[in-house]
């Protein structure tokens, strides 16, 4: 059975997903998480939390899944180390250089890939495996025939985003929120610049006008988890950490109930009920993603970014200042309501009236007015996103703490002290008490009497499943010693439960080349007619198109692979690639801005591996990458061989979903609310977005130790 991993974003989420049934969570402290907006957890808390959800049974793994700065690795390996001591079952991580150097330095602690360090081939995954990663969080757009391939020819686990929020750039890699408004989604400040509306144009002509198209769906894969188990997926993610406690709650208990079902019974038993109470609490409506290779089209919502509930009703008048709506499903008080028209408008719902009198409820069938100072649209449509008796219901189930089921055995025999035996299947505690069971003179203690004792675990997280009683006949036992004997054992219980992982701390090494000094100048183009006019200018020309590249008989020219392979063909020469898989398979490889390398540990790492030249990322800057060599060759008394970007139109997104397919073309122009244009371009099935403004940097990266600077003329010349 896979595991069941949920999102917690504070103390609250965390009680919901324990009591919804979750097998683990996955959770950020202040620092070092890609959802920097959510709650997260402070030391304290992190502490609590972990002696919890082990008290429960239930594993902890903390994203520290940023892009780190070289000015911050002291205090990240601090962190590090104080959440190892606590007992963390697994940290969760982008950064390769951080990934090398916690895995050299805590050999016990246990790593996993993040999706955003887009894992989306065999390859990728039998790197990490090779590094020691025990899992890999698959790229979101990783179809389960691949899942499937790689999980028969590999050990690592699996781990498989199965509902929520999908990012529409690929594994979440995205330069638009740092772009845009510098701030960076491999840092956890993403601003959503794609649920923001855009304008589309074709060959001059606007084709789509202020809509949200690259707001995605929310995936749901309730239905296709006999699928997902089946393939041997270990473990099925929810996303979430910004979600409510009772978001958390419903969608856990969901996955919950899907998954028993299916091992039990060999169908998910998920009713259409279920499917509505998902939609009330939040939808953005529903995907499957490219895991089940849904259609293109289905993948996003252009229509509106944010939650859309349910549609209960139609506006059929608004007079006097009242709306007057007929419903196709129930509205109570208290209700959150939307109304979608020329204007939309939304209220929480404290006065509605029914044939004149004032109601709490009303039903399917029945005709209301609702008052509205907004002019409110004949014919407009009524959602309900809040359902208050939902919310209520599912805050009351919160509450009540789950409850772990042992099985006990008492014996009970004159002349010997009390033996408790408890075991929750996996820990037995067997305890003597300092009593000694003795013939009764007057009242017998019968077994009634002792269960009922026994049984007195309200204090607890425990509940007896089975507890069997074995004694003598005519015994007497002070109650008392009845308690003392069963906190004790159920005082152990806890401590057995509460483990702690094994800590170990040792030195870090690497071993690196020296690269030489140069003052390369190179670029990247598409076609040999670009070829022809910059051959004689430039130390390496990077093309990024095969069969223009064929064409040419030239050792300072170098393929540029696509950022996206999912099976990798076979190359000889040497290539640019922009994922890990590729530097697994290729043995002569630079690699590109895309593997996100922002710190020294990453330049050694990627060079251990063979990596000839390392291109840096968009998200430093000039006196970053200054400390950056610095601390390199300090460290390693090496020069590192690294590349700058310094002319370019950035890529700041590349997408599986195409936009332009119903228009069977290869090129446009998406245009922001501030009339930017980013132009799109197709190339193998993958359409890329880039950077309205032209980046240029002027500084003398030569000086600082940099031995190529790179234009990217693909879009230029």
């Amino acid at each position: 059975m896979p595991e069941l991993l949920a999102p917690v974003g504070n103390m609250e989420c965390l009680k919901a997903a324990i009591n919804a049934g979750c097998d683990a969570v996955y959770l950020s402290g202040r620092n070092f998480g890609a959802r920097s907006f959510a709650g997260n957890f402070s030391r304290e808390e992190l502490e609590i939390a972990i002696n919890t959800c082990h008290l429960y049974g239930v594993k902890v793994y903390i994203t520290v899944n940023t892009l780190i700065y070289d000015v911050e690795v002291d205090r990240f390996i601090e962190y590090i180390d104080y959440i190892h001591q606590l007992g963390v079952d697994a940290v969760i991580m982008q950064d390769i250089g951080m990934i090398d150097l916690v895995r050299k330095t805590y050999p016990n602690l246990e790593i996993h890939a993040s999706t955003q360090a887009n894992i989306h081939n065999l390859e990728g995954v039998k790197l990490c495996e090779g590094l020691g990663i025990k899992r890999v969080v698959l790229a979101r757009e990783t179809p389960i025939e691949l899942i499937k391939e790689i999980k028969d020819k590999t050990n690592a686990e699996l781990e498989i985003f199965v509902h929520g929020a999908l990012c529409m750039s690929y594994s979440g890699e995205c330069l638009m929120s740092a772009l845009i408004g510098n701030r960076s989604g491999n840092r956890g400040t993403c601003a959503q610049s794609c649920r923001q509306p855009y304008s589309l144009e074709i060959d001059g002509d606007l084709v789509s006008n202020n809509e949200y198209l690259l707001s995605t769906k929310d995936l749901n894969t309730l239905d296709n988890i006999g699928e997902l188990i089946e393939c041997g997926v270990d473990s099925l993610k929810i996303e979430g950490r910004m979600k409510r406690p009772e978001y958390v709650y419903l969608v856990t208990s969901l996955y919950r109930k899907a998954i028993d079902n299916y091992v039990k019974y060999g169908e998910t038993k998920i009713t259409e009920n279920d499917i509505k109470n998902l939609k009330k609490l939040f939808n953005r409506q529903f995907t499957k993603g490219f895991l089940f290779n849904e259609e293109n089209d289905s993948f996003v919502n252009t229509y509106r970014p944010n939650h859309l509930g349910i549609k209960i009703g139609t506006v059929l008048d608004y007079k006097k200042g009242q709306a007057i709506i007929k419903l196709n499903d129930n509205l109570n008080i208290n209700d959150g309501i939307r109304i979608i028209g020329k204007n939309d408008t939304g209220s929480i719902v404290t006065i509605m009236y029914k044939n004149g009198n004032r109601v709490s409820n009303a039903f399917k069938g029945d005709i209301i007015s609702i008052p509205f100072k907004e002019t409110i649209d004949n014919n407009a449509i009524v959602l309900k996103t809040t359902d208050y008796n939902q919310i209520k219901e599912i805050e009351d189930k919160i509450k009540i703490d789950r409850k772990i089921k042992i099985s006990g055995k008492c014996i009970l025999k004159v002349g010997e002290p009390i033996k408790l035996i408890v075991s929750d299947a996996k820990n037995t505690v067997e305890k003597y008490s300092d009593y000694i069971v003795e013939k009764s003179q007057k009242s017998e203690t019968t077994t009634d009497r002792i269960k009922e004792q026994l049984n007195k675990l309200g204090d607890t997280i425990y509940e007896f499943d089975n507890l069997e009683i074995e004694k003598d006949d005519s015994i007497f036992v002070p109650i008392n010693k009845l308690n003392e004997l069963r906190r004790e054992v159920m005082n152990t219980l806890n401590f057995s439960r509460m483990y702690k992982t094994n800590y170990k701390k040792e030195a870090y090494d690497i071993c690196v080349d020296n690269f030489e000094k140069t003052n390369n100048k190179n670029i990247l183009i598409s076609t040999y007619e670009q070829y022809l006019k910059v051959k004689d200018k430039y130390n390496i020309i990077y093309i990024d198109n095969l069969e223009e590249f064929n064409k040419i008989d030239d050792d300072k020219c170098v393929l540029k692979l696509d950022r996206i392979n999912e099976h990798l063909s076979a190359y000889n020469q040497r290539l640019l690639v922009s994922d890990l898989g590729s530097v697994y398979k290729y043995k002569a490889v630079d690699t590109d801005f895309s593997l996100n390398v922002t710190n020294s540990y990453s330049v050694a790492f990627l060079h251990s591996l063979g990596v000839k030249k390392v291109t840096l990322s968009h998200e430093l800057n000039y006196k970053q990458i200054r400390i950056l060599i610095d601390n390199y060759k300090e460290r390693y008394n090496k020069h590192p061989n690294l590349e700058v970007i310094v002319d370019a139109n950035i890529e700041a997104m590349v997408c599986k979903y195409n936009m332009l397919k119903k228009y069977k073309v290869d090129e446009g122009y998406l245009i922001d609310r501030f009339n930017n244009k980013y132009k799109i371009k197709i190339k193998n099935n993958l359409m890329y977005i880039y950077d309205y403004k032209r980046t240029k940097l002027d500084e003398n990266y030569f000086e600082i130790g940099i031995n190529n600077i790179r234009i990217n003329s693909e879009n230029m010349l």
